[in-house]
């Protein structure tokens, strides 16, 4: 494996910005800070560069098996790389679901055999596979995923005596999607009544609401304190359901931790008139007011980590009417640029959204070496030009399905280079595929 020597950057790590250089080797990092000149296969000159943690991102949906029209772990992997995120957690809602060990395994198989980042997978829960749930080894898999309200797929557990024994049974993180499924039909019983079927885009975010999304996200929350579950809430999109979060203990002592995704911090509800569906997602973008307060509680710790929920679809199945557009979008390759843009604005330093998009995922998870430049931990890089503008265009996206809502946007701030356990997956616009990502490993329960 091919020895590194990162000469010349400002590397932020743990809080702070400082000049060093970074030597790999055997994927991964020997020495960290301080001149380096030792013989090297390959050296790159980061003079004007910061060097970041790798992102890990925790939660995607890269359609594979069984939607891979849409997208599919090579493809994916590759945007994301591209974009500067090393690692991956990807959710069960594929087809079949990931719902044995058995279907599990498969995807880690084939992750194996294609994906350029490093990759987990979430073992999926349903409202008869307790059994097979209760035989996920919490070293080797991320955690349990269950849809607390439908989305995309057919994975709903709706059943309370099932939650229950899910929450008081399952030893390493749950995380969930909250929605709740009866305030969701209600409304869109209500909104079909008033306009049948052509019930105009800007209704998403009534007919997918605070209330439903509160309604289920503290359903969970009083779940997991009942039961002492280890419990992450995925994509809060409401300033209601801030108030379910403390900010008053260290991450590593919070049983119960929260996410928000790049597209609830970037877009509001004003941006159906332009976007429509590009922007359909379920939770559902919501108003300026509900936008405006996740910002202030990602800086003060009552929101955790920065995701993606990257669930893309075909232009064409994007282009249907309400109830038959489905609701996801294409992020991966663009989320490290959405928090460069706030960095930008004054509106959050460097150093943040490392420890948002780095740092808090390796402790929420317990990763096992990853997260953090520091030495013997593995080498997931990215290196940042971050006065470099670019445009956005189809001809520089890695998406399978071709499409994103940033089109015809210029970022501040480019992804020059992405190691990936110590491999140049990616530079100056090429990729190195000669070497595929590894599997993330974790340390017990979490």
């Amino acid at each position: 494996m091919e020895s590194i020597l990162i000469k010349g950057g400002q590397y932020v790590n743990e809080g702070k910005t400082e000049g060093g250089d970074i030597l790999i080797r055997n994927g991964r990092i020997e020495q960290a800070g301080g001149i380096i000149d030792v013989p090297v296969s390959r050296e790159i000159n980061a003079e004007g560069m910061h060097i970041l943690p790798g992102v890990i991102d925790d939660q995607v949906h890269f359609r594979e098996p069984g939607l891979t029209h849409k997208a599919e772990l090579y493809t994916e992997a590759k945007a994301a790389v591209a974009g500067g995120v090393t690692s991956f957690m990807e959710m069960p809602n594929t087809k079949p679901p990931a719902i044995t060990q058995e279907l599990l395994q498969q995807k880690y198989d084939r992750a194996a055999q294609v994906a350029l980042g490093n990759y987990s997978f979430f073992m999926g829960a349903a409202n008869d596979n307790l059994d097979e749930v209760l035989r996920t080894n919490p070293e080797t898999v991320c955690g349990v995923k269950i849809f607390m309200g439908s989305s995309t797929g057919n994975m709903l557990v709706d059943n309370e005596k099932v939650l229950e024994s899910l929450y008081a049974q399952v030893p390493m993180l749950i995380a969930t999607h909250c929605e709740d499924e009866g305030t969701v039909r209600s409304n869109e019983a209500r909104y079909r009544e008033k306009y049948g079927e052509a019930v105009p885009i800007h209704c998403h975010p009534e007919i997918r609401g605070v209330e439903a999304c509160y309604k289920s996200s503290s359903f969970a929350v009083e779940l997991a304190k009942k039961h002492s579950t280890r419990l992450h809430i995925l994509h809060i999109s409401t300033a209601k359901e801030l108030g379910l979060f403390r900010n008053d203990i260290p991450l590593e002592k919070k049983r119960i931790t929260s996410e928000v995704c790049v597209h609830h911090l970037y877009f509001n509800a004003g941006q159906y008139a332009t976007l429509g569906s590009q922007i359909k997602c379920n939770p559902a973008i919501k108003g300026a007011e509900e936008q405006e307060a996740l910002l202030p509680a990602l800086l003060d710790d009552r929101l955790d980590i920065i995701a993606t929920d990257h669930a893309p679809h075909t232009w064409e199945e994007k282009q249907g009417t309400y109830f038959h557009a489905p609701s996801g979008v294409p992020l991966i390759q663009h989320t490290l640029n959405v928090m460069l843009e706030f960095y930008h604005q004054g509106k959050i330093s460097l150093e943040k959204i490392v420890e948002k998009m780095a740092h808090a995922p390796a402790v929420c998870f317990k990763l096992r070496e990853r997260g953090y430049i520091r030495e013997g931990y593995w080498a997931d890089l990215a290196l940042v030009d971050l006065n470099k503008e670019w445009g956005v265009s189809k001809g520089n996206l890695h998406y399978k399905c071709g499409w994103s809502p940033f089109e015809g946007h210029t970022f501040k701030g480019s992804v020059e280079g992405t190691i990936v356990s110590g491999h140049l997956a990616y530079y100056k616009g090429q990729f190195d595929e000669s070497r595929k990502g590894q599997r993330l490993m974790f340390d017990g329960p979490h």
